[in-house]
């Protein structure tokens, strides 16, 4: 809805007033300054590796489906050695900013490089076990560790 100001339709005070309110914040260097001062060191670091699985083509774990062969990348939060089924299994938490995912090498008791704090690439197919995302003996890439 627009109006006009003293003077007449179309004077110098006119003003227009939509009716949706805008939604979207500046994108400006103070907003992008203020936004990262007031967010947690949990949110800085989901931000980035959100940013990192958009950079190198990855699919985001939260829109990961039971059964879907899938690419994701993240860091690695735990790894622990247990046993399935008396079989020998080292498991390891991978968080991508979104979701976490259960990545399992069964018959594994440890692979050299695959530590809490790690930044890898996995693949495979996604099965869901207890509510949650799991990977069973993916193919991996380990990032390099100047890359994290």
């Amino acid at each position: 809805m627009c109006a006009a100001g003293p003077g007449g339709s179309g004077g110098r005070y006119a003003f227009c007033m939509s009716a949706a309110p805008r939604t979207e914040k500046p994108a400006g260097r103070f907003r992008r300054m203020l936004d990262r001062l007031s967010s947690t060191p949990e949110d800085l670091e989901s931000v980035e590796l959100q940013e990192d699985a958009e950079a190198t083509g990855c699919t985001r774990i939260c829109d990961c489906s039971d059964r879907q062969i899938v690419k994701v990348t993240g860091t690695l939060r735990t790894v622990t050695l247990r046993p399935r089924a008396g079989v020998p299994a080292l498991e390891a938490e991978l968080f991508d900013g979104t979701a976490p995912l259960d990545v399992v090498w069964l018959g594994r008791r440890s692979i050299v490089g695959i530590e809490p704090g790690r930044k890898l690439i996995a693949s495979g197919r996604i099965s869901m076990s207890h509510g949650r995302r799991v990977l069973f003996n993916p193919k991996y890439e380990l990032r390099p560790l100047g890359q994290e």
